[in-house]
């Protein structure tokens, strides 16, 4: 799967809006939530990485794969969570860079949710990510 850039684009031209917590909490709690989600993909608990997944993600996962978010997650070849390298925060949404990954977050009831994960920088041009919701 690979991700067009038009989420990435429009969660890095959000408008700042004002959310509960300082830029740092939020930034810190987005990161808790990518290095969450990639950890049960690594321990292979596809029931807890979906569990941390967006709506529009899981169900595009699920779509394209055509079985159990669960399942199909673990299929992703996600890496493991390296090291938490940066966090910025736009509004609602979020960027966590690690050591080896790119993941984008967004707000939800309930908290972060990762939109895209696996992604790696290509220049001028969007990511490129493993796992993207529509």
């Amino acid at each position: 799967m690979r991700f067009a850039g038009a989420a990435v684009g429009t969660a890095l031209a959000v408008v700042t809006v004002a959310g509960c917590g300082s830029a740092t909490d939020r930034g810190d709690s987005a990161a808790a939530a990518a290095v969450r989600m990639l950890s049960a993909t690594g321990a292979k608990d596809g029931t807890a990485a979906c569990a941390l997944l967006a709506p529009d993600t899981a169900a595009e996962l699920e779509q394209s794969a055509d079985k159990p978010c669960a399942e199909a997650v673990l299929a992703e070849g996600l890496p493991e969570p390296g090291a938490v390298v940066g966090t910025d925060v736009y509004g609602q949404r979020a960027q966590v860079r690690l050591s080896g990954d790119t993941v984008f977050l967004a707000v939800f009831p309930g908290g972060w949710r990762v939109v895209a994960a696996g992604c790696t920088a290509r220049g001028d041009k969007p990511y490129d990510c493993v796992l993207q919701g529509g």
